[in-house]
């Protein structure tokens, strides 16, 4: 007896339903003006909205469960109260409603709204008297007469009056202007009490802890259809409120309740502990509203976590689809701020900075672009009505979307629905009076179809159910039989659309199951013990991303490298790492069975990774259980029953909800007969109750790790009141200071991760793309950041709206500067080594403008901010920005994070963080822009004076191609131009015109490039001579680049924490090669060394990701480069004979063993030589025969590192070696303890060759430009 009360007044979660709520009009505190629904008060008052209140809710209060009286109200009526006449359309409407509590867990709200009859005299009088006065306004403001201080006058007296006195407040000089209103009686919105009957709007609402939609929706519509009717029900309205609030137990999971409502039964249905939770809300019609193609794009943004607005006229359709996309998110969660409803006067939360999905009422006549957002550059805007999804810029497609939407179409026309979506948006209604015309006219049409051979597959295997059944209920009256038909066809719906519900699902869930079915062996467990864990979450890489990354097909890795960066999969991680010391979530231990019972019939494929689309074959097994559940109920609930009212109490009023009894619905009734009953159904409740909330130290420590998700309290959130806003967006402002500084660390360990790996010291752990990644989620949060309490924007970037109003109001201050592209380098004077002055943050901005006419206003932004970082300048120029005070204030709402001084500075030395590391994003990004490059020649500080008797010309290549011959003017060391982006620069080709005779000559120390845009400098080494007759006789040399600083020389000294993103040839002013007398004295082991190093660095290069490779010409021609110790090599133990003091290389030996090989070759078949012959020898001797055959007048140095380069492209350079090993010549050239004398040497040397030719090696063109081979 005591157990049943325990239970109703402390155990709502056993229960089907926590409240019963009823919201609509108090008449004893009148009407009140809705101030936050922002309508106009040129309104008719009968089209206004006014504040609702809870009247009623039942009971006061569940423990686990603290009832939100303000929310609850607002999630009811978010428009509040609602008035109409007997001219306009009363079907009642239905919508449903999400409510979180503190601690995270979810209810469900369900809401049939109706309309009643106003009997309140007082009611209908003020109502009357606002009509008046709203006449008297227009009629006054229209006539000429008028003066506009009575027109304001009269205008703000609705908001500030009473509106029980307003008839008093009617001066009598109006009273003349009433006359006009009868005859005005006629038209819409018109009001008169004489011979108009006023209606209001009321709300009956059942909270539930899981989403019982078609359930809840029934009983509701039962208990209204009773209001309705002009017979009395059986039992008074209380006994079925009160059967379904504390007899009516939650449905055991894996099982089936039915429950009675006031005109008859009611299933629900629970899915067991290996099924997909439950999903009560139509699928199928929110595939009908969108179709596929839109669906799949707003269920990446929601697995992405853009924000995502939903819009529509119909309350019920934002919960649709709301509700879908999170049910088909499985296994996964959405972790941020979950609206689907907001109220007027919550717009405020469009501001929130941080990712949301929230859903707002579209007002009669509306246009999208009435609405004020602050935030568009991420923003997902879907219009429901008008079956339109616009996604953000660069939305990676989902992984095998085409076979996705193929897979998914099929199952809706296997069910009769049209997968390209524009399902009719009327609003939802909840009539019942007209269900059994309809479903028997709908009936009428499917035997018509089926004689006509137009039905199939499902729908005709229910049209023989639905026949079937109306033949067993045959016999009663026509009117019942009517009814029970189309009971049924309900029934047969309801199945329809749980089944197809099921299918969607599964499909998704098979899709995640592809891609994440081995996601365990990449969780990196490092801690001990969860405290430790905790306490270090932050500093701790929970998943092996670079691998995952790895292994997954390329088509995906757009998709999923934002993925892993999202929220929801960190916690879906941090779930998986928790669960060693604590019980595993309920979804995450569902999905992991599910993995594993996959497993065990895989077929051992290991390429499955690189073909995971499969199609989900378990379809109607998945049905089976759920249409067993409806077609047959486990279990039965206590019928309502008399309870112990007082006589009198709970009469019928036909269309009047009652004034219910307090003190039968308060608690339960403590009847032995009734609650004996009851007891065994919630006895079995607790055990599923300890299975998923664990014990209470295990929820303690889940709830450490929520972080973010937990900081934003839907009570705050739903409260509207200024103190409670004001707090909400300080949570905001804390929670992107957190989110910066998070982001700016994760970058940071990436990238100097990456810095390792290049140097040797690891493996590396990121690749580009997610590099760009990383960026791009920075670029995001910039976004949210300057859209935060924004009131006046340009364009869908509130970023780049601010730099637009800051280069205007600076536009005002001082005269614009000189474009960094204008034609001005002629005045420039430079000197040695001199570095370019950077742009400033408004030069920047011009130089973005000038891009490309087709980048949007948010890929502008995202330049702005590729360029600002790739010139660690990106603190800066914010900071330079947020100077403005002036222009903050103007720009922005006073609880803006950017008005928040000290969070700001904060924000920014975040940033200043990235200062420490290269980044190439804007040079690898925007590839097609043009830029401006200044190349100075710098020749030795002795010889300058050579250069006035030369004309040089250079051409600069990098990654994206290269600038073409530019022709350097006379008597100057410097060029300027502009030209397609190069990428980062590699080599610069240095030479000087055949004709220029032979006192053109110059020592060249080095060649500077300067980038003027992103202010990278880099620097050419040469050290040699260039010109006729002197050195080598090399009129053209080409040079290995190194980027020397992204800044100025006066900042060099902080970036001196990253090494140089390439390697430094390093040949400034070195030793001619014929100088041998030092060479000759080098270590065979170091030379040897020096061969496997240089070999070893071209393995691992073409052994790293794609993304994450470098230059491959410096490997091969820069210091420690394949030539230069190739070149050690052959010197070692080279005589250092010089015949008349000219220099000798080894291009000179080279040739000469050629010639010798091709006269052996002639005179062999004579003389018998032993020189081997064959195709190795022959194109030895092509090759080097094409080389100094080549138009260009490249040197000996030149012609040797040509030589080396074509033959490890080629694959021929480990065989040409052992042909110089064994020509004559070497002995009269090398000493005998030569290494290339050395039979073993050699035979080593070329098998460490032989490892290079598995690989491709891609030549830049400058290297093998003029040879045709």
């Amino acid at each position: 007896m005591n157990r049943t009360a325990a239970a109703a007044g402390g155990s709502g979660s056993c229960r089907f339903a926590h409240y019963f709520v009823v919201c609509g009009l108090d008449s004893e505190t009148g009407l009140e003006p809705d101030d936050g629904a922002g309508e106009s008060f040129e309104q008719s008052p009968i089209r206004r909205s006014f504040k609702s209140k809870v009247l009623v809710h039942y009971p006061e209060n569940t423990d686990r469960n603290p009832f939100n009286k303000d929310a609850v109200n607002m999630l009811c009526m978010p428009r509040g109260l609602s008035f109409r006449t007997q001219a306009d359309i009363l079907d009642p409407q239905f919508h449903s409603f999400t409510l979180a509590s503190d601690e995270g867990t979810r209810s469900y709200g369900f809401v049939h709204t109706f309309y009643e009859e106003v009997t309140s005299p007082q009611i209908i009088t003020a109502m009357q008297t606002l009509y008046q006065m709203h006449h008297v306004e227009h009629h006054s403001s229209s006539s000429s007469a008028s003066s506009p201080s009575s027109s304001s006058s009269s205008a703000s007296s609705p908001s500030t009056s009473s509106m029980d006195s307003l008839a008093s407040s009617l001066e009598e000089s109006d009273a003349e202007s009433l006359a006009g209103v009868s005859g005005c009686l006629g038209c819409a919105g018109s009001f008169d009490p004489a011979r108009d009957t006023l209606y209001v709007s009321k709300a009956l609402c059942l909270v539930t802890p899981l989403p019982f939609l078609q359930a809840s929706r029934q009983f509701l519509a039962q208990l209204h259809q009773a209001v309705t009717s002009q017979t009395p029900p059986p039992l008074p309205l209380e006994s079925y409120i009160h059967n379904i609030l504390y007899e009516v137990p939650l449905p055991p999971p894996g099982r089936s309740l039915r429950f009675h409502g006031v005109q008859g039964p009611i299933m629900c249905q629970r899915p067991g502990p290996e099924e997909l939770p439950l999903g009560d809300y139509p699928l199928g019609e929110a595939f009908s509203l969108l179709g596929v193609d839109n669906m799949v794009k707003l269920l990446t943004c929601a697995l992405l976590e853009t924000q995502v607005l939903l819009y529509s006229q119909d309350y019920q359709h934002l919960m649709t689809v709301a509700e879908g996309i999170t049910t088909l998110l499985f296994p996964f969660q959405w972790q941020h701020i979950y609206l689907p409803i907001i109220s007027t006067p919550l717009h405020h939360l469009l501001d929130a900075p941080v990712p949301f999905l929230m859903g707002i009422q579209r007002r009669h006549g509306a246009e999208r672009s009435s609405l004020h957002l602050p935030h568009e550059a991420n923003l997902c805007f879907v219009d429901i009505d008008n079956h339109c999804v616009e996604a953000p810029e660069d939305l990676p497609l989902f992984p095998d979307q085409t076979e996705l939407i193929q897979e998914l179409s099929e199952v809706l026309l296997h069910f009769g629905l049209p997968p390209q979506g524009g399902m009719s948006t009327k609003p939802t209604t909840s009539t019942t009076s007209s269900a059994t015309h309809l479903s028997s006219l709908v009936l009428e049409d499917l035997m018509e179809d089926r004689r006509n051979g137009n039905l199939g597959g499902e729908e005709l295997a229910v049209l023989e159910r639905l026949q079937a059944l109306a033949r067993r209920c045959g016999g009663g009256k026509i009117s019942e039989g009517g009814k029970t038909l189309g009971h049924m066809f309900e029934e047969e719906e309801g199945l329809k659309a749980a089944k197809l519900n099921i299918q969607l699902r599964e499909v998704f869930a098979v899709r995640f199951a592809a891609m994440f079915g081995r996601y365990e062996e990449f969780v990196i467990h490092s801690a001990l013990d969860l405290d430790s864990w905790l306490s270090n979450r932050e500093g701790t890489i929970s998943f092996d991303k670079g691998s995952f990354l790895s292994v997954q097909p390329a088509t995906h890795l757009h998709f999923l490298s934002r993925f892993l960066e999202t929220s929801m999969f960190s916690s879906f991680v941090d779930g998986k790492v928790i669960s060693r010391w604590a019980d595993r979530e309920p979804l995450q231990q569902l999905f992991d069975s599910r993995l594993e019972r996959e497993r065990l019939y895989d077929t051992g494929d290991e390429d499955s990774y690189n073909h995971p689309f499969r199609k989900c074959s378990s379809f109607f097994e998945s049905a089976q259980a759920t249409e067993r559940r409806l077609m047959k109920a486990d279990h039965t609930a206590i019928h309502p029953h008399l309870l112990d009212m007082k006589i009198g109490q709970g009469r019928h009023y036909p269309g009047y909800f009652p004034k219910l009894q307090a003190d039968v619905l308060g608690q339960a009734q403590n009847t032995n007969k009734w609650s004996s009953r009851v007891t065994p159904s919630r006895r079995s409740e607790p055990k599923r109750s300890t299975v998923n909330d664990h014990s209470g130290v295990d929820s303690e420590h889940r709830q450490k790790h929520t972080f973010i998700k937990r900081a934003l309290r839907q009570s705050k959130i739903l409260d509207p009141s200024l103190q409670a806003v004001t707090q909400t967006h300080k949570e905001f402002v804390d929670e992107l200071l957190s989110e910066c500084r998070l982001k700016t660390k994760r970058m940071l360990m990436e990238r100097m991760g990456k810095e390792c790996a290049e140097l040797g010291q690891g493996e590396a752990s990121i690749t580009g793309l997610q590099e760009n990644t990383l960026i791009l989620g920075l670029c995001d949060l910039l976004e949210r950041t300057w859209g935060h309490g924004l009131q006046i924007k340009q364009g869908k970037s509130a970023l780049w709206s601010h730099l637009l109003h800051y280069q205007a109001a600076q536009g005002k201050l001082e005269a614009p500067a000189e474009s960094p592209g204008s034609n001005c380098s002629d005045q420039r004077t430079f000197d040695e080594g001199a570095l370019v002055m950077r742009g400033s943050l408004i030069q920047d901005v011009r130089f973005i403008q000038t891009m490309s006419d087709s980048l949007s206003e948010v890929g502008q932004a995202r330049a702005w901010i590729h360029l600002a970082l790739e010139k660690k300048m990106l603190s800066q120029h914010l900071k330079e920005l947020l100077t403005n005070q002036e222009l903050l204030r103007q720009l922005y709402k006073s609880h803006a994070f950017l008005l928040c001084e000290e969070e700001r500075e904060q924000f920014l030395f975040h940033l200043l963080s990235l200062n420490t590391v290269d980044y190439l994003c804007f040079t690898r990004v925007f590839t097609s822009v043009c830029l401006p490059y200044r190349v100075v020649i710098i020749p030795m500080k002795k010889l300058s004076i050579a250069m006035a008797t030369v004309n040089p010309w250079v051409c600069v290549s990098g990654e994206l191609g290269d600038s073409g011959v530019r022709q350097i003017p006379k008597n100057t060391q410097e060029i300027f131009f502009q030209c397609k982006n190069l990428g980062r620069l590699s080599t610069l080709q240095l030479g000087v015109q055949e004709n220029s005779g032979l006192l053109a000559k110059c020592l060249i120390d080095c060649v500077m490039v300067y980038n003027e845009i992103t202010g990278h400098i880099y620097k050419f080494p040469c050290g040699r001579w260039l010109g006729k007759g002197v050195g080598d006789g090399s009129l053209e040399r080409v040079l290995i680049g190194q980027l020397v600083s992204p800044g100025t020389e006066e900042d060099a000294g902080r970036w001196t924490g990253t090494p140089p993103e390439l390697a430094s040839p390093s040949q400034s002013v070195r030793a001619v090669l014929g100088s041998l007398g030092s060479r000759s004295r080098m270590h065979s082991v170091e030379v040897q060394e020096d061969m496997r190093e240089a070999a070893n660095n071209l393995v691992k290069h073409f052994h790293k990701p794609e993304q994450e490779r470098g230059n491959l010409t410096v490997l091969l021609c820069g210091e420690g480069g394949l030539v230069l110790a190739l070149e050690k090599f052959l010197l070692h133990g080279f005589k250092s004979n010089r015949l008349f003091q000219r220099n000798v290389f080894v291009w000179d030996f080279v040739e000469k063993s050629v010639v010798s090989m091709e006269t052996a070759d002639q005179m062999g078949d004579l003389r018998g030589s032993t020189l081997p012959k064959g195709p190795p020898c022959d194109s030895l001797c092509h090759y080097i025969s094409a080389i100094n055959a080549s138009s260009r007048n490249i040197g000996k140095e030149g012609k040797f590192q040509l030589f080396v380069c074509l033959g490890i492209r080629d694959r021929l350079l480990s065989q040409w070696l052992p042909l110089l090993a064994e020509c004559p010549l070497t002995a009269r050239t090398y000493e005998e303890g030569s290494l290339l004398r050395d039979r073993a040497t050699v035979h080593s040397l070329c098998r460490i060759l032989q490892t290079l030719n598995e690989f491709s090696f891609n030549l830049e063109a400058a290297l093998v430009k003029g040879v045709d081979l």
